[in-house]
């Protein structure tokens, strides 16, 4: 593999990482399920049913933001967050080369064993 092919694989990496490090949180991956029905939420709509604060959930939606997985929209006096779909086609991409990677490994395990 070459050099430049080696180095544009990390720099992909480098940039999933702070996606996958946003999703590493319970309480951001129950926020992303409820964003993902397609209709933008006020932070008072996601707070309801949460043990969480206004701040507290803000908070989250704020690191939601900039790694791009949702974006805010003013609405009046208040925002409403939506979720972009578009940073998980690349970690979606990610994760299928790496389940690629494995089946074949497995596949190479399941010869090696057989012979």
């Amino acid at each position: 593999m070459s050099q430049r092919r080696r180095s544009r694989r990390a720099s992909k990496r480098q940039a999933r990482a702070p996606v996958f490090a946003a999703l590493g949180d319970e309480t951001r991956l129950s926020l992303v399920a409820k964003l993902c029905s397609g209709r933008p939420y006020s932070i008072s709509q996601l707070t309801r049913g949460s043990k969480l604060t206004r701040q507290a959930i803000t908070k989250h939606l704020r690191v939601l933001e900039s790694v791009g997985i949702v974006h805010s929209v003013r609405s009046g006096r208040e925002s409403r967050f939506e979720f972009d779909p578009q940073p998980m086609e690349g970690i979606k991409e990610y994760l299928d080369f790496v389940s690629a990677q494995w089946d074949q490994a497995l596949s190479r395990l399941k010869a090696f064993v057989e012979e």
